[in-house]
Parts: structure tokens; C-alpha cells; sequence
């Protein structure tokens, strides 16, 4: 496997934490939520198995504690079947080298995100003008610019199937990103939606502070393809999630998903998007 392997060239630390930092969630017997700052990271596998997955990789320099995480859920030596990523944000994929780099495992996401994890291409930039609250005003700060993960990425399965998650699938849910994915498990309708919606208003750093939940659509400074992220959240609730882990604040079950995700679905132009922004006014 190729060992050069680094972050993009904007890579830092990002001074933004929840009052959920470090705190894990048991969503399921084997699903298990876990919160780096403000973004959330999962881990597939009952405790102290040695068949799990990780899916995304948290935020910039946050591998120890992620690391610390792990250990504690798997074993001291505990290490994951592969990494898999709904999508390649910096929020995302921000332990992702320090990580591969001490497992040496592969990493699995859509082909159409691997030039964004491949040194090949950068993410469109933050949009710091789209209207919105605080978050979105300094996203300025955020990196967009591609990492390399070089032999280590691999694109998923064509057939749908998730490696190491033989009862899951991945859906395309793009709109956030061009290779988005989501995760489905038909069994007991678990959701693993990534950024395709998220359960707290995310431009808001009061409601993300706070975790505040509320189903709403995908962050608004950092999603270029506003159509297409609506026809996501609509296959999303075409499924009818029982639960659902979102890539930001707490995982949300019962009435309170079922209503708020319908509800974003009929109403996605009024709830989700922004009145004007440099990639909404893109798309008029």
C-alpha cells in the first residue's frame, strides 16, 4: 500500500465543541454514536467484538480520541475492518490519515468522492455569505482542500453491499457532496445518514453548542448542489427510518424522526435552503 499519504495543505485544528463532546450513544445493541467536538463518527459492532467498522473519521487532530473511544468500546488492541465514509468533509475525515496510518486498513467511500481523497480535487469553498447563523459566517475557517489517502481508498461496492456490513446498504445521496452516501439496515430500519440531513440547525452555533434537534437539511455552507440534496432527503424518507444517526447532534427514533424527516421532505425549499447564498443563487 502506498504510504504517502497526507492531509490537504489547509488542514488545522478547528476551535468548535458541543456540549456532546465525548459522549457515546448505544443506538442500537451494535450501532454506537459517538460525538468528536460537533460532528459525529460511528461504530459498527457489540462491545468488545472483533468484527466492527468505523464509519468517518471525526474532526482534525482528533485520532487520540478517537482512539481512546475505540479501546474502550473493543479492547486495548482492538482495530477496525475497514473505514467507511459517507462522505469527505474536513469534519469527516479529520483523524482519517493518523488513523490509517496506525491501523493500516482500507478505507471505502463512493467513486465519485475519491478524487476529493486522492490529492486529485478540492471540495467547492465554504460559503461564509449564505445566509445563516454564526457557523456559516466564519466557515471561511473550514478546509476544503483534498486530502491523499492514495492506495488506501477504494470505492464501495456497485451492487449496494457495504464491506464488513453484510445487513447494510449504501444509497447515493448526494447534494452535500458529489459522492455522499448514506447507510440503510432494511431489518430494523437503521439510518446512517451522514450529512444528507442533520438533527440541529447547523448554521447556528447556539443550537449546535446546545444540540438542540430539530431534522433540517445538510449544512447550508458547505452544500453546492441544493436539487439534488433535496432528492436525497426524499429517498431518505421514502425508506421510513425507525432510527437515524446524523452526521451532526443526537440520533433521533420514533414519531419525532418519522414527522420532522416527512416534514423537511414536503417542505425542503423552506426549511433547508437558504434564501440566498453563493451556490443557491447558482441554481436560479
Amino acid at each position: 500500500m502506498d504510504l504517502e499519504i497526507d492531509y490537504g495543505g489547509d488542514y488545522h485544528y478547528i476551535p468548535a465543541t458541543s456540549v456532546g463532546n465525548g459522549i457515546g450513544i448505544q443506538v442500537m445493541p451494535d450501532i454506537f454514536s459517538y460525538t468528536v467536538q460537533i460532528v459525529n463518527i460511528v461504530f459498527t459492532g457489540t462491545p468488545q467484538s472483533e468484527n466492527f467498522v468505523l464509519i468517518d473519521a471525526g474532526m482534525p487532530g482528533s485520532a487520540i480520541q478517537i482512539l481512546s473511544a475505540l479501546k474502550e468500546r473493543f479492547g486495548e488492541e482492538a482495530r477496525p475492518k475497514a473505514i467507511i465514509l459517507t462522505h469527505g468533509h474536513f469534519d469527516h475525515v479529520g483523524a482519517l490519515v493518523d488513523l490509517v496510518q496506525h491501523w493500516e486498513i482500507p478505507v471505502y467511500a463512493h467513486e465519485l468522492e475519491l478524487p476529493f481523497l486522492t490529492g486529485q480535487r478540492n471540495y467547492p469553498e465554504p460559503d461564509p455569505t449564505v445566509e445563516g447563523g454564526m457557523i456559516a459566517k466564519i466557515s471561511a475557517l473550514f478546509p476544503n482542500e483534498a486530502i491523499n489517502l492514495g492506495n488506501y481508498v477504494e470505492p464501495l461496492p456497485s451492487n449496494g453491499s457495504v464491506p464488513h456490513l453484510p445487513n447494510f446498504q449504501w444509497m447515493h445521496t448526494p447534494g452535500h457532496s458529489p459522492g455522499h452516501i448514506s447507510l440503510f439496515r432494511e431489518q430494523d430500519k437503521t439510518l446512517i445518514a451522514g450529512d444528507a440531513f442533520v438533527t440541529v440547525k447547523q448554521d447556528s452555533l447556539y443550537k449546535v453548542f446546545t444540540q438542540e434537534q430539530e431534522v433540517n437539511g445538510p449544512p447550508i455552507y458547505f452544500t453546492p448542489d441544493w436539487k439534488t440534496a433535496k432528492q436525497s432527503v426524499i429517498k431518505l424518507a421514502s425508506l421510513k427510518p425507525q432510527v437515524a444517526i446524523t452526521g451532526h447532534d443526537l440520533p433521533m427514533s420514533g414519531d419525532a424522526l418519522a414527522s420532522g424527516l416527512e416534514r423537511l421532505a414536503q417542505q425542503f425549499d423552506d426549511i433547508a435552503v437558504p434564501d440566498h447564498g453563493r451556490y443557491v443563487d447558482k441554481q436560479h
